[in-house]
């Protein structure tokens, strides 16, 4: 039989808000070493919502329109200037966010690095002003993580029933009308997935041991990510996949666009670590970029010369923490500007993943290129020092 949705109950755990923080922001946001999207980006939200005139879905907190300007950034019409989260093409987030308006889920895909974790959670925090329904894909997870599991203390106590049922992540999405996370999808062993189809074809969850179902309200959606270097491992079932659509978030075009996405990240993420300002270093931050842009390309910058790439996937990501740890030697081992010795060592880390192989294509990189490179002296020296 079919359940309304008010006496589903399942409970979303959510952080006290504090009277007078005046953003919405818990107590304990202050002091998260990574604050949820909708706690760091209260204040941006909140200007949103109050200047937003536009149409909104069912229990959206926001316009599609809105939405789009949170993630990619704008200035409002009383001067709010909200900060880029994502840096890309507009059109990508615009049909990310327009499926969400849909009854189709949403499949982030890309290589590693790519933002899809970052995107997902803003896209949820802009929507739904809660992205913690997330379900993490691993190959252990279970069927439970994506349906419902049981409290087993009163499974055996009092049997099957509403108090003994525990709502997964999905499950509460559904019935509150919100938007539920899974990442890595692919990893999730494929019999699991498939409980999937279900959710988002009929947009019902049965639950046969109650003789119930929990049948999603207005306002709920998917977003799930994907690795497209995971193909293989847990391929998306042909059935699964039409329920999705599929948004491919690619590689920053240029490197001026990546090195603007690597100082915006490493900078909020400096200030939650009382780091230095990254702007002091940004020659440090140019040189991390173009290393990686050019491995991962297996060209150098100006066309001239051939390289061969490591077997690392050097993302856009593994630069932000290159950078960061570069920062923190400055801070704590030098005088707080970021040099050529602080991100030597991060960039050794994440060329050569493989000893042998890599270690040969990085020391040709390191002989062929930078060495010749105008104004790379010491960097050269820096990188040859760690590597030898």
């Amino acid at each position: 039989m079919s359940v309304p949705v008010a006496s589903v109950e399942p409970t979303t755990v959510r952080p006290p808000v504090s009277e007078g923080l005046g953003e919405g922001v818990s107590e304990s946001a202050g002091e998260a070493l990574r604050p949820h999207a909708e706690h760091a980006f209260a204040a941006e939200l909140a200007a949103l919502a109050a200047q937003d005139d536009r149409p909104r879905p069912a229990r959206w907190r926001l316009s599609p329109w809105a939405v789009a300007t949170y993630l990619l950034g704008g200035t409002l019409p009383d001067g709010t200037v909200i900060t880029p989260k994502y840096v890309g093409p507009r059109r990508i987030v615009e049909v990310a966010v327009t499926t969400l308006a849909t009854d189709r889920a949403l499949l982030l895909l890309g290589v590693p690095g790519t933002a899809k974790t970052w995107v997902s959670e803003h896209l949820a925090a802009a929507v739904s002003g809660d992205s913690t329904l997330l379900v993490q894909g691993t190959a252990g997870t279970p069927e439970e993580a994506i349906r419902y599991g049981w409290n087993y203390a009163q499974l055996l106590a009092h049997g099957p029933s509403r108090d003994a049922l525990v709502p997964s992540p999905v499950m509460r999405a559904m019935a509150e009308g919100m938007t539920a996370r899974v990442e890595e999808l692919t990893r999730i062993p494929a019999d699991v997935q498939d409980t999937l189809i279900t959710i988002l074809s009929e947009k019902v969850l049965p639950i046969p041991e109650l003789g119930q179902e929990v049948q999603a309200v207005r306002g709920f959606n998917l977003i799930a990510t994907a690795n497209d270097r995971d193909r293989g491992v847990n391929e998306l079932s042909s059935a699964l996949r039409r329920r999705f659509n599929t948004v491919v978030l690619p590689l920053p075009e240029s490197a001026d666009a990546e090195v603007d996405i690597v100082s915006r990240r490493v900078d909020q993420i400096g200030r939650s670590l009382d780091l230095p300002a990254a702007p002091e270093g940004m020659d440090e931050i140019r040189r991390v970029v173009t290393v990686f842009r050019e491995l991962r390309d297996g060209v150098t910058a100006d066309g001239r010369t051939k390289l061969k790439s490591p077997s690392g996937t050097l993302s856009t990501a593994e630069a932000i923490s290159v950078v960061t740890g570069g920062l923190a030697l400055a801070a704590h081992f030098g005088d707080g500007v970021l040099r050529a010795s602080d991100v030597a060592a991060g960039i050794l880390g994440a060329v050569v993943r493989d000893p042998v192989a890599d270690r040969v294509i990085w020391q040709e990189y390191l002989e062929a290129v930078v060495r010749e490179r105008d104004g790379w002296k010491d960097f050269y020296r820096a990188c040859r020092e760690v590597s030898a």
